[in-house]
């Protein structure tokens, strides 16, 4: 007898176009296993996912930059076809801020976590990330935001080069503009440039000091905080191999305890009052030893699945059980347990895992998305090498005059820029702080579309060697293809 109830059932959404989104996989199979029915609002077109046996509709979703207006008439309609209520589960950050924000609005016809209706944007802001781990004590690399073009490039050798630029706002690039989420900078010229495109951008940019990856350095925390704001399910995790190679995606991940990482995200929780699923990024400080934060995703992460616990307790079935009135009763973490993504670490879905492990794709109970994978993703794979292969079409279109009227830039005159908390990495006066670029990459090579400068998630050193285990890219990632690490 399942634990959840299964009369009620869940929507789960996503506005992103990612046709390899294994956490919507991850979330339909978690709830139809228990017995709860499962709608997916996404675009499935090309997707394993519309494979799945535990699917039991696909609704067409909202456009990409979808308005909140426009978002509520999609989930609107969705509910009028479901027939009773639903609990709601967002699968990117565009979603998650829309329904905290719409929550009133979606209620009796969705059941959803209360918490402050702008917490989640706050959350995923890189900007205000910043200025909130300094509040709570959390560690954060350190952060300015110029405002000009002329700051940018000023800013850049105030950080020391090479450095991490990122758009506040990432889920508002719009389509199409070349514009990546997360780009390392490796001069004062690609920060001025970066800058002049803010208006196109439609948020701030910021620059973030470098935090170098390596091994033991990449960690993530999945968690559900309840009604009472209690953690719960979850846990901390390594990233073992990512796609492409430091940055990205988890390709492979291991369920790894950390008491540190598991307490700094328990009191940026408790501090803020947070509810609700919560996928963190952490990377360790070669340095100082420090677990800074650098992404605060307040949906579930896409490798959810690998805390599982020995209950069958994972974020997903938390969030469910909690909603719907009945216990979250966990069992014991399952430490070693893994988790791959067997289009990016092919080689390491082969090998033995004694702990236990979960593919993101394949599965003996629902083998038709793990069947249909390969076809689609040579597809995609071929489909990319030929855009990347063909000539261009003509010369690159200047960057659009900034709009009048437009909001003024957070770091503005009058406004301080934005620091980590005190003793971090890139603080003034804090150890293992330098200027000296971590790089001999050229210029040329940061600004290359196919170049780690413009791979989603915190950056890598350009030029890491290939690992047999992770297939060469065609491309770098684009934000549609991050899935949260």
């Amino acid at each position: 007898m399942s634990l959840l109830d299964t009369g009620i059932p869940a929507v789960v959404l996503r506005i992103d176009r990612n046709p390899f989104h294994h956490g919507t996989l991850g979330a339909v199979r978690s709830l139809g296993r228990a017995g709860v029915e499962v709608h997916v609002v996404a675009d499935c077109a090309g997707s394993p996912v519309r494979r799945s046996r535990y699917a039991r509709r696909i609704h067409p979703p909202p456009a990409p930059g979808a308005t909140a207006e426009e978002i509520l008439a999609v989930l609107r309609r969705v509910a009028a076809q479901v027939g009773r209520p639903a609990v709601l589960i967002p699968m990117d950050d565009a979603t998650a801020i829309a329904a905290a924000r719409l929550r009133a609005d979606l209620a009796p016809s969705y059941l959803l976590p209360a918490l402050p209706a702008t917490l989640p944007e706050r959350v995923a802001d890189k900007a205000e990330l910043a200025t909130l781990c300094a509040a709570a004590g959390v560690p954060h690399p350190r952060t300015l935001l110029p405002d000009s073009p002329g700051r940018a490039a000023e800013d850049a050798g105030r950080l020391g080069l090479p450095l991490v630029a990122k758009w506040s706002r990432p889920w508002l690039l719009p389509p199409g503009s070349g514009l990546r989420s997360t780009q390392l900078v490796h001069s004062p010229r690609q920060a001025r440039e970066l800058h002049a495109r803010t208006a196109e951008a439609g948020s701030p940019l910021l620059l973030q000091s470098y935090l170098p990856p390596g091994e033991d350095r990449d960690w993530f925390f999945h968690g559900y905080a309840d009604r009472s704001g209690t953690v719960r399910a979850g846990g901390s995790g390594r990233k073992r191999l990512s796609w492409p190679r430091g940055a990205g995606l988890t390709a492979v991940g291991h369920w790894t305890p950390n008491s540190e990482v598991c307490a700094l995200a328990e009191r940026l929780t408790s501090e803020l009052g947070y509810r609700g699923v919560l996928d963190l990024d952490f990377r360790r400080c070669g340095t100082t030893g420090r677990y800074h934060l650098l992404d605060f995703n307040p949906r579930p992460g896409a490798q959810f699945r690998l805390f599982a616990d020995s209950a069958g307790l994972d974020v997903v079935r938390a969030l469910h059980l909690d909603l719907t009135g009945r216990a979250v009763a966990e069992g014991e973490p399952v430490a070693g347990r893994s988790f791959v993504v067997e289009n990016y670490a092919p080689f390491a879905a082969l090998r033995s895992a004694p702990a236990g492990r979960e593919l993101a794709w394949y599965a003996d109970d629902d083998r038709a998305p793990g069947r249909a994978l390969w076809a689609l993703w040579a597809r995609h794979v071929s489909g990319r090498l030929r855009q990347r292969l063909a000539p261009p079409a003509g010369p690159v279109p200047a960057p659009r005059p900034e709009l009048r009227g437009a909001a003024p830039v957070p770091g503005g005159p009058g406004v301080p820029a934005v620091s980590a908390a005190p003793g971090g990495p890139g603080t003034p006066g804090a150890p293992g702080v330098s200027g000296t670029p971590a790089s001999s990459a050229s210029s040329a090579a940061a600004v290359s579309p196919a170049s780690p400068a413009f791979l989603t998630g915190y950056p890598a050193a350009p030029a890491a060697p290939t690992s047999p285990a992770t297939p060469a890219s065609p491309t770098s990632l684009t934000d549609n293809e991050k899935a949260s690490s």
